[in-house]
């Protein structure tokens, strides 16, 4: 039950509806409860030869009561049932807003099929918990109480027979629900399994067909479902055990009153009116009896679900605003001026360094080109500028300010980073672009997408830049995905512009297009380009060759050529591959 403790400010928020539907509780059930009443005075008014115009009386009254009990019912949904809605949608709000703010860290330990199921099971169980739960115990403790004292007050001892076999289905039904939370956990289990394999089947699904490996997708697949078939049958059998249990103990209560009761009547301790009331007040009682179970059955799953749900809520973001952050920093203050001062980076639980000692300035408004081998650590170096990660020694510094110090909105504000691995939402090319903006400009979405070289294939599309791209932009080509992020990184306007190895893609001819579009974005603003190719980032005010976790050596592209190290080593190989491509192309 802790677990549950975090609803209570969700509860707080609509205190006002809760106290109406807890008041109308209350109401409705005390109105139902004089329902038995109503029809027991009558059978024993029958039996004594009375008129008709009484019958007429006693139907208009139990009738009035039904309709007076079911309008206060409609309104414990509208206002219990709403709130358990409006509690699970600032739940769904607060989980998917946490997400956000979590780091990359976070993300490499879990699957995106087992956040999603915590997404949709998990806060469906509290969903249940906080509507149906909290509604059917206010109403399962009131109905329980007003019914126990109106049987008491008509006959005591035949009540204590009649409620005996009651409890029994409390027992059974507490009982069977320890077993349905049990087979339910595995049931989540398997889901989260199938979701996980779905998403990534259809996220990969160029890479099934290239290497037509269909057939096994939907082998897998299928295993996970037949799997997820037996665990709902093994759940469905348990469920469907309790209803002839309740059916048979509830028959059996009837019993005891229609036998001792009737007894009671040969005495004249009891009329008829009294055995058919307690037979309605049994039928009533049935359910609260039940759902003193299904309640308990739905805090066993609330529970755990909510405590899942909390353990996300509660894990701090690794890189966040705090005490130390200077707010009076604002995006004006950013120009681009970076330094790195002796940076050391090591990525969690290793024991190796990415990067180590870091001496680096990069002056506002110039341009740098890093490259190396792959995993020398340039992707690393960059990610630490927007603190994707943090350094784990050293500082860096943007126009003075240590970054840690600067509002994590204002750094990565002024930053426009296009990655390695392009992503584009399935929405329209426009918005893509223009992702950092809610008002889209219209000029501005046409003059970007002629700096990446993309409006030449865009007019060829049918909608142009209203098409609406698949997921993760697989409607488009490698090199087109790569333009079009290229593209809203120069719709962003940033102080500094980093390009991580984002002309890979394309061909040398386009990368010479794009590159002589960019010089006109990168004047005058800090620009930082990553590439296993030297014709990209000769032109580079400075390039730095990154090898062993360090910078083996630095310089311009000719002074870089006449040290005669490694980057002239990669500047004479790529020469040559380009000589036999030129060569096989006259041939």
């Amino acid at each position: 039950m802790k677990s549950l403790l975090p609803l209570i400010p969700y509860f707080g928020r609509y205190r006002k509806k809760l106290f109406l539907g807890f008041f109308f509780i209350l109401i409705s059930i005390g109105a139902n409860s004089l329902y038995p009443l109503v029809i027991g005075a009558a059978i024993d008014d029958l039996t004594s030869g009375v008129y008709r115009h009484s019958m007429l009386i006693y139907a208009l009254s139990g009738i009035s009561l039904i309709v007076f009990s079911g309008i206060f019912l409609f309104l414990i949904r509208q206002h219990i049932i709403v709130v358990s809605r409006e509690i699970e949608n600032d739940i769904r709000h607060d989980f998917f807003a946490h997400l956000q703010l979590l780091p990359r860290s976070f993300y490499n330990t879990r699957s995106t099929g087992d956040i999603m199921a915590h997404a949709t099971n998990d806060i469906g169980n509290v969903r249940n918990f906080v509507g149906p739960g909290i509604m059917y115990s206010m109403q399962t403790v009131t109905r329980t109480v007003f019914t126990l004292t109106i049987l008491f007050s008509i006959n005591w001892s035949v009540t204590l027979l009649a409620l005996a076999p009651l409890p029994l289905i409390t027992f059974i039904v507490y009982n069977v629900g320890k077993l349905t939370f049990n087979r339910s956990k595995k049931v989540y289990e398997i889901f989260s399994d199938i979701t996980t394999r779905a998403q990534e089947a259809l996220s990969g699904i160029r890479v099934i067909k290239s290497y037509v490996r269909e057939e096994y997708e939907i082998k897998e697949f299928d295993k996970l479902s037949q799997d997820y078939l037996k665990k709902n049958l093994s759940l469905a059998k348990v469920q469907s055990f309790s209803f002839p249990m309740m059916f048979l103990l509830t028959s059996l209560s009837i019993i005891i009153v229609i036998y001792f009761g009737g007894l009671q009547v040969f005495d004249g301790k009891m009329t008829l009116g009294n055995i058919s009331s307690f037979v309605v007040y049994l039928g009533q009682l049935t359910w609260p009896m039940i759902a003193f179970g299904w309640i308990i059955n739905l805090i066993q799953r609330a529970a755990p679900s909510m405590q899942r749900l909390n353990d996300i809520i509660n894990t701090k973001p690794e890189i966040a605003d705090n005490d130390e952050t200077d707010f009076s920093i604002k995006p004006d203050n950013i120009k681009g001026d970076i330094e790195f001062r002796n940076v050391s980076f090591r990525y969690p639980y290793s024991a190796n360094y990415i990067l180590k000692n870091i001496n680096l300035h990069i002056r506002k408004g110039t341009s740098l080109g890093i490259i190396g081998h792959t995993g020398s650590g340039k992707s690393t170096l960059i990610n630490l500028i927007p603190r994707i990660w943090d350094a784990t020694g050293g500082n860096i510094y943007i126009d003075g300010y240590e970054i840690k110090k600067i509002p994590l909105g204002v750094l990565r504000g002024a930053i426009g980073i296009v990655p390695q691995e392009s992503f584009l939402f399935s929405n329209t090319i426009e918005k893509n672009i223009s992702y950092s903006e809610d008002n889209i400009n219209g000029d501005e979405v046409v003059s970007s997408s002629k700096i990446a070289g993309l409006y030449k294939d865009l007019i060829n599309f049918p909608d142009g830049f209203g098409t609406i791209l698949g997921e993760r932009g697989i409607t488009l080509s490698g090199g087109q995905k790569q333009r079009t992020s290229i593209a809203r990184a120069v719709y962003k306007k940033p102080e500094i512009l980093i390009l991580d190895d984002s002309l890979s893609a394309v061909d040398t001819k386009t990368e010479e297009e794009i590159l002589e579009e960019l010089k006109s974005v990168m004047k005058n603003r800090t620009s930082i380009i990553i590439s296993h190719r030297i014709s990209t980032i000769k032109n580079a005010n400075n390039i730095i060759v990154i090898s062993g976790a360090v910078i083996k050596e630095e310089g311009t592209h000719n002074e870089l050529v006449a040290l005669d190290g490694i980057y002239a080593d990669i500047y004479r190989k790529q020469l040559l591959e380009e000589e036999i491509k030129d060569y096989k192309f006259r041939n």
